[in-house]
């Protein structure tokens, strides 16, 4: 495991007062950070954990976040195949599979496919924003022709975190009764290889 170094304790906080650049992103990352926290450092149990009638795991849920990421950024935004680690799983493209198949991955396989996948969606975003801005048109498109832009991407990629880190809160809750909106201050993961951006 290696983990990036700060001496930030709460390396998370989006900028106070950042220009649109700074604070999207800045709102991504905690995003990032908040559902990594919530599902850090569980063995295969931990990660297969339900609650009440719900099939969602913090198992499932690392994996289809890894998927969020990279066809975020590789499908929505430029219109290439999500490519891999995705095409030699056995990915389908629906969202079931990755809850369902997660179920059959070691701890050490989902924390990579995460926390490789946000790496790669943190240069392919910083790319993008380099050769276009947020105002830049994307390959998403509504039927009309429409295309949106990278603004409207990684915002809706906030919502999606925004939603399963809800999710992630009940869970890791039930699990050993962790609780918080954020990591504790100096924070880092005890799994995987996650770093801060």
């Amino acid at each position: 495991m290696t983990t990036t170094q700060t001496t930030d304790p709460t390396p998370w906080e989006p900028p106070l007062a950042g220009n649109d650049v700074e604070q999207l992103v800045g709102s991504l990352e905690r995003m990032r950070i908040t559902f990594r926290w919530k599902a850090d450092g569980l063995d295969a149990a931990g990660l297969a954990t339900r609650v009440g009638a719900s099939s969602l795991t913090l198992g499932g849920l690392l994996k289809h976040l890894a998927s969020c990421e990279d066809y975020t950024f590789t499908h929505r935004m430029r219109g290439e195949p999500i490519g891999a680690p995705w095409d030699a799983t056995g990915w389908d493209g629906s969202n079931d599979w990755e809850f369902q198949s997660a179920a059959h991955d070691s701890p050490e396989t989902l924390y990579a496919l995460f926390d490789d996948a946000v790496q790669r969606s943190r240069q392919r975003l910083a790319d993008a924003l380099e050769h276009g801005g947020l105002a830049q048109e994307i390959h998403a498109s509504m039927p009309d022709g429409r295309h949106a832009n990278l603004r409207r991407l990684v915002s809706d990629l906030v919502e999606e975190y925004a939603r399963h880190s809800g999710h992630a809160d009940l869970l890791r809750e039930a699990i050993d009764g962790t609780v918080g909106e954020d990591p504790p201050d100096g924070w880092t993961p005890t799994s995987g290889h996650f770093t801060f951006a």
